[in-house]
């Protein structure tokens, strides 16, 4: 159900809208000058605004400029008994959506509305896609273990070395892997991604190198497989410490010679990859278990990255929350919310052990369940164990 703010000085104006309006199953909340609606509209997040033009205190010319400052993805529909084609014409040039003139026609009220509540979701909708589709995600913070892996990122990058993350689940080594891909030479190939924990011992090697139709039971048609697909690109192994030793070796021949070989197949098909891996084990203890091969850790491991946990990396919480509240109401269509610092405090001095996904997580259920700004004892509330 939408919220729609009414400011006219005229009661029975408001009354008249309010009326009309809530019949067509809206919610209505009202002020009767430009100053109040400013305060209104400051404290809540409106779908849209009727504003009247002259009135006392704040006009609505004015309203409307302080109002697009504050957001501007709120659509404004002027309406004034005083008005002309140039005063139309300077509200709509100052951001209103629509201008209609009193007494108001209903059903052009009503069109009107129902076309800008549209446009409201198309804008919210338009935002969010363009985020998920954006090339990367920005590497946020500036404290010595962060600044140190965006060195070691501009330095390797432009390389075709391997790189081995390591990192505990949730610190962002996807985030890491995607960026060298960025600052390489590769970056107008494709990125392919495979998380090796997610697919059954008995599919990886189909998954990496493809298979020919018959090849098991289950193969009614050839398959492409990763290390295919990102020919001319970047493969990233995610959590590569639970790939099966079968695998391995083969991985180890495509890194060593270029070359794979698909499931059921007996020609070699070349391959120009950069591969990068991650992982949240200790690949030489698994070694010593003889559940990862040595030769193939020292293949991999070119360069090493540690991603350190957000324990590690407390200074960068502040810039990171401001980040996470800016996407996540930006995705629920609402004015950014605020953060006292002693809120911010307390997120520092919590201890983080699903990382960065837990922190952004945490960030969603505050903008969820606060108010407009975010109090240490929401914080309390919300987060801390009780």
């Amino acid at each position: 159900m939408a919220d729609i703010l009414i400011i006219d000085d005229e009661k029975a104006i408001r009354k008249t809208l309010t009326e009309i309006l809530s019949f067509e199953g809206y919610k209505l909340d009202e002020a009767s000058d430009g100053e109040e609606g400013l305060k209104k509209f400051k404290e809540k997040t409106f779908d849209l605004v009727l504003c009247d033009i002259k009135m006392p205190k704040l006009d609505g010319i004015e309203f409307l400029q302080k109002a697009s400052e504050i957001n501007p993805d709120i659509p404004i529909i002027m309406i004034s008994g005083h008005g002309n084609i140039e005063t139309a014409v300077e509200a709509v040039k100052k951001g209103a959506y629509d201008y209609i003139s009193k007494p108001p026609d209903l059903n052009r009220l009503l069109i009107t509305i129902r076309n800008a509540m549209e446009r409201t979701s198309l804008v919210t909708e338009t935002k969010v896609l363009k985020r998920k589709v954006s090339r990367v995600q920005e590497m946020i913070g500036s404290s010595a273990p962060m600044q140190k892996i965006k060195d070691t990122i501009d330095k390797v990058a432009p390389t075709d070395a391997r790189i081995l993350i390591t990192g505990e689940n949730g610190v962002g080594k996807e985030l890491v892997a995607r960026w060298v891909h960025e600052k390489s030479n590769r970056n107008t190939g494709p990125l392919v991604e495979v998380n090796c924990a997610a697919i059954p011992t008995e599919l990886i090697e189909s998954e990496l190198f493809g298979h020919e139709k018959g090849s098991f039971t289950s193969a009614i048609k050839q398959r492409i497989g990763k290390f295919e697909q990102a020919n001319g690109g970047t493969l990233f192994l995610d959590e590569i410490g639970d790939m099966s030793l079968s695998a391995q070796a083969k991985v180890l021949r495509a890194l060593q010679e270029g070359k794979i070989t698909r499931v059921g197949a007996d020609k070699d098909i070349n391959v120009d990859v950069r591969v990068i891996a991650a992982t949240n084990k200790d690949l030489l203890k698994e070694v010593d278990a003889k559940a990862f091969r040595l030769d193939l850790y020292h293949r991999l491991s070119v360069i090493l990255i540690h991603v350190p946990s957000l324990n590690d990396r407390r200074d960068d919480i502040p810039v990171l929350v401001d980040q996470f509240l800016e996407d996540i109401c930006a995705d629920y269509g609402i004015v950014k919310k605020g953060i006292d610092e002693d809120a911010l405090k307390l997120l520092q001095e919590y201890n983080w052990t699903g990382n960065i996904r837990e922190l952004r997580n945490v960030v969603e259920r505050l903008v969820i369940l606060s108010s407009k700004n975010i109090t240490g004892d929401d914080v309390k509330s919300y987060v801390m164990p009780r």
